[in-house]
């Protein structure tokens, strides 16, 4: 049976991930707006990735004879001036995801619930991975600066991401 206070740190947590679930959505219809149909596709993949986040969460918690609790989800931010500021918000949000993701691991470490420690190590690598990869868009977008051809052909590559399903735990 999982601890009370750990369970509220999971649910949050599914709450936090659905919330990046919806901010990536937010983000992938402005690239609609922009007819940047690879940009499309790689918040697509993170629509995916963030809603595969969120469930293994859910299945852990019910796995563990907890309930799962949601709660409304903010509105996220719809107006971005470049694909630079998208990526760079991206990179604060997957920071503060990070952030999250440690104080639930926090409360794993003050229960003394190794099982959850354990669950929640393959989100810690993950996290290290969602950081770099937002880090090398935004490192190629700042090079690209105000170059359209640069930003077309980067287009390009960013429509080949494709979503793999996790395998959590």
């Amino acid at each position: 049976m999982i601890n009370e206070k750990m369970e509220k740190a999971f649910n949050d947590q599914i709450n936090a991930e659905l919330y990046s679930e919806y901010l990536y959505l937010s983000m992938k219809a402005y690239f609609e707006t922009l007819n940047l149909k690879g940009f499309v596709n790689w918040m697509d993949v993170q629509v995916q990735e963030e809603h595969a986040h969120a469930m293994g969460m859910f299945d852990y918690v019910n796995s563990r004879g907890g309930k799962v609790t949601l709660k409304a989800i903010d509105a996220p931010k719809t107006e971005w001036n470049s694909p630079l500021e998208v990526f760079e918000d991206v990179l604060k949000h997957e920071e503060l995801v990070t952030s999250l993701i440690n104080k639930v691991a926090d409360v794993a470490e003050e229960v003394k619930d190794r099982a959850a420690l354990n669950f929640l190590n393959w989100y810690i690598k993950e996290q290290v991975e969602e950081e770099d990869n937002v880090g090398n868009v935004l490192a190629t977008l700042k090079l690209i600066g105000n170059d359209s051809h640069g930003l077309f052909a980067y287009d390009k590559e960013l429509a080949t991401r494709t979503f793999v399903a996790p395998v959590i735990g």
